[in-house]
């Protein structure tokens, strides 16, 4: 019998996929994190022109240059985070970048905290790193933010790692100013790093982003195209931080992918210099979506808050996975709260990336599974 590496045991295949599988043709799937617009026509167009030219080779490890400078200029002008094309490393999607950041940072037995709901990813690979997550509880009383006070007190002398996610995955949540920067001179004071999820950041309702990256140079900014470009199957993104902190990053992204797919960087390039009005126009959209589904929860008595930003409702339902099986039994599919974390037992993600009419019927089929 074959025996696998003890890092993988404790691992569990995503439960957000597992929602592909269990779905039959005619369930209205709520579960998928992913824009349903076409890529802009203009990245498109890029592409083609990527392909016709032959630019199908690989590129430098670190990834095109032009790209860099215009994420360069991009975080200077919209984040005030003032990071140097050489200390940008193009990643295949912000997940790659999340896996190479722990890898890095992380030796056995170190801890990284972690928001408890959070995007699973960060548990995984903090335990695939070897070390130990912490889970930082976030509840709807605090709108799922992640307090600095509550950082500070799980924070001991084997942390090396504070994870953030503004705009959250799953909650929806987006952390203020003040708690951004609160959270940032804690990690200056102890000496840690922050590994920035901001994956989201274009898309938001209510309030505004802000990098912790603009407060400490102890920040890692993940970033990418999927979600606000509806580009996620081309499987680009970037981190960037410190120059000494990607010099360690390069060797992890050099030895797992050499280096992020040609086209799709020079349809990045094309998404970042090109005309950002359907950027506007899909958020537009997911605001409408999320007043609907909102409208339509609220009114079958859960309880959840309206989400500041991402694509994603947080409703409380009690027994999330027994909501889960019942709204399948229904013909939606959501996730159950507790893939997210121990903190999030109570809740299902209900993502709004789909059709208004989808929507629509799935608040219908939801009803008698609420008791309505």
């Amino acid at each position: 019998m074959t025996e696998f590496a003890s890092r993988i045991r404790d691992i569990r295949l995503s439960e957000i996929r597992k929602m592909f599988e269990v779905a039959v043709e005619d369930t209205i799937n709520l579960g998928i994190g992913e824009p349903d617009f076409n890529v802009p026509e203009h990245v498109r167009e890029a592409l083609k022109e990527a392909v016709d030219e032959g630019m199908t080779h690989y590129t430098s490890n670190m990834g095109m240059y032009e790209l860099r400078e215009a994420i360069s200029e991009k975080l200077r002008t919209e984040n005030r985070v003032h990071v140097e094309p050489e200390s940008i490393i193009i990643t295949v999607g912000a997940s790659e970048a999340i896996f190479m950041c722990t890898q890095a940072l992380l030796d056995r037995g170190d801890q990284a905290l972690i928001p408890d709901p959070g995007f699973l990813s960060y548990d995984a690979c903090v335990k695939l790193a070897e070390a130990i997550s912490v889970p930082v509880p976030l509840s709807m009383e605090d709108g799922f933010s992640m307090t600095p006070e509550r950082v500070e007190s799980l924070i001991t002398d084997d942390t090396r790692v504070i994870i953030m996610n503004s705009p959250s995955n799953p909650t929806g949540s987006v952390m203020g100013k003040d708690d951004i920067k609160g959270v940032a001179e804690i990690a200056e004071d102890r000496d840690l790093i922050i590994i920035s999820d901001e994956i989201y950041e274009k898309i938001i309702y209510d309030g505004k982003h802000y990098s912790p990256a603009c407060f400490t140079d102890n920040a890692l900014v993940i970033n990418g195209f999927s979600k606000t470009y509806a580009m996620t199957g081309l499987r680009i993104g970037y981190v960037a931080g410190r120059e000494d902190i990607i010099e360690e990053l390069l060797k992890v992204h050099q030895y797992n992918t050499a280096c992020a797919p040609s086209v799709s960087q020079v349809a990045a390039l094309a998404a970042l210099r090109g005309p950002q009005n359907c950027v506007k126009e899909m958020v537009d959209e997911f605001k409408r979506r999320r007043d609907l589904m909102f409208r339509s929860l609220t009114e079958m008595g859960l309880e959840c808050i309206l989400p500041g930003g991402a694509f994603y409702m947080f409703p409380q339902v009690g027994d999330s996975r027994g909501f889960t099986e019942r709204a399948l039994d229904a013909g939606v599919a959501v996730v159950p709260g507790s893939a997210f974390g121990e903190a999030g037992s109570d809740y299902v993600r209900m993502s709004y990336a789909t059709s208004y009419e989808l929507i629509q019927e799935a608040m219908e089929r939801l009803k008698p599974v609420c008791g309505v």
